[in-house]
């Protein structure tokens, strides 16, 4: 614990951003883009919940984002907003959600993504440290939290330090000036680039926003994956060639769920579809990532030696 403390503080006193507290977030990014699957935990039921994140393991995710359903989910679009009712329908719970945590059989490190109150209310007296430890011993590494301004974030920063867990931001098209800098201070293990403006969804093109955003966070040393309407192994392609370090699909896996829910079909059957989607978008960051680096490459042999370098 302490040694992730340091590294977190490190981070937070320098000029870039905290590279993280979890080693297994780090490890997500270190070897090439990182594929970020998202689904409600409890959609449509609790067991079926089980068998739809296992199933994105097995399509190749680098680091699952867990939701947390929340009655007022602000940041979500039509798609995921069915997707949680689904689950609070069922009878999700912060309880049953560690409960649900503990219970996965999965290889990638998993965030827990959802709404402050949750995390403030949660066990006795007031502040995210119960929440924070619980979620840490369920094996939670970090947190998404859309409606937590960096302004207000220090005690939940505080307590993800002191349990080792990340805290990952979200960077919108228009975030900039003192309020980017005030993120950037704060997140830790990865930024959440939000590929476009509005809710969440899937689209059926790429945002010209995405590499502005990009653009203006480069010099902060912090893994960026992008999401908001990725839905297809091109899309993934063309993001990651663009710069991003990892993509982040939510809308697109939570189709196929509420498509299975609705059309009654086996849960091995919806499994599988998220299986194969899983395994389209991973290779498609796979190949934005061989791309961008043949052109590094090919940039770096074309530059003019400098005096008395050899070849």
């Amino acid at each position: 614990m302490a040694e992730n403390e340091s590294t977190a503080d490190a981070g937070r006193d320098g000029d870039t951003a905290s590279t993280g507290n979890s080693k297994a977030i780090a490890s997500a990014f270190a070897d090439g883009p990182a594929y970020i699957p998202y689904l409600a935990v409890g959609d449509p039921d609790y067991d079926a919940s089980l068998a739809y994140v296992e199933a994105l393991d097995r399509g190749g995710a680098d680091i699952i984002e867990l939701g947390l359903p929340f009655s007022e989910p602000i940041a979500e679009g039509p798609t995921i907003q069915g997707a949680v009712v689904r689950a609070l329908e069922g009878g999700m719970t912060p309880d049953r959600f560690f409960a649900f945590v503990e219970e996965l059989d999965v290889d990638a490190p998993l965030v827990c993504m959802t709404y402050y109150n949750l995390i403030y209310q949660y066990g006795e007296g007031e502040g995210p440290r119960p929440f924070v430890e619980r979620a840490a011993a369920a094996g939670i590494e970090g947190f998404v939290v859309p409606d937590l301004p960096a302004e207000e974030a220090d005690p939940l920063r505080e307590a993800c330090d002191e349990f080792g867990l990340d805290l990952v931001f979200i960077v919108a098209p228009t975030t900039a000036g003192e309020r980017l800098e005030r993120i950037m201070e704060h997140v830790s293990g990865y930024v959440y680039v939000q590929a476009r403006l509005g809710t969440t969804g899937a689209k059926s093109d790429v945002s010209d926003q995405t590499t502005e955003s990009l653009a203006r966070i480069r010099e902060y040393d912090v893994p960026k994956a992008v999401g908001f309407g990725i839905s297809t192994g091109e899309h993934a392609e063309r993001i990651v060639a663009g710069g991003a370090d990892g993509v982040i699909v939510g809308s697109a896996l939570v189709d196929i769920v509420a498509a299975g829910h609705e059309e009654d079909r086996a849960t091995d059957e919806v499994a599988g579809e998220l299986t194969a989607l899983s395994r389209e978008l991973k290779a498609g960051a796979e190949r934005g990532y061989a791309a961008r680096t043949t052109d590094g490459d090919a940039e770096a042999s074309a530059e003019p030696a400098s005096p008395g370098e050899s070849r």
